[in-house]
Parts: structure tokens; C-alpha cells; sequence
């Protein structure tokens, strides 16, 4: 899975997480479902994602090596 799949995916799951929460538990949760869809606003203006950062760092993304 490319990083950029990786971060859709995870993006997703937040938001459909944070409504749920948000509906069933607290109206606050609502707040981090805008904090989601504000951070994509601002990767899609900047080039910038914490979450890139953030699975490269854990390790949880690699790189692929470079063909050649």
C-alpha cells in the first residue's frame, strides 16, 4: 500500500470514528473530526502532512528502495 493510500485510509476511518462518537457519545468529538478534515485542507494547500511524518517515524511506512 503506497503512503498516500495509508494516509486516505487512516484519514477516513478518523472521520467516520469521530462522527460516530460524536452522534453517539459527545457533540465534542465533533471538534476532532474538524481538526481532521482541517489538517487535510491545510496538506492539500501546503504539501505538508503530519501524518506522513508521523507513519515514517514509527516505522509503520518505508520507503521502497530506489529500482536501479
Amino acid at each position: 500500500m503506497t503512503l498516500e493510500s495509508k494516509i486516505r485510509v487512516i484519514a477516513g476511518s478518523l472521520v467516520l470514528i469521530s462522527l460516530a462518537l460524536g452522534y453517539w457519545v459527545s457533540p465534542w468529538f465533533f471538534l476532532f473530526t474538524a481538526f481532521v478534515g482541517f489538517n487535510l485542507l491545510q496538506s492539500g494547500l501546503t504539501g505538508w502532512c503530519l501524518m506522513n511524518d508521523i507513519l515514517r517515524k514509527t516505522g509503520l511506512h518505508k520507503d521502497a528502495p530506489a529500482a536501479g
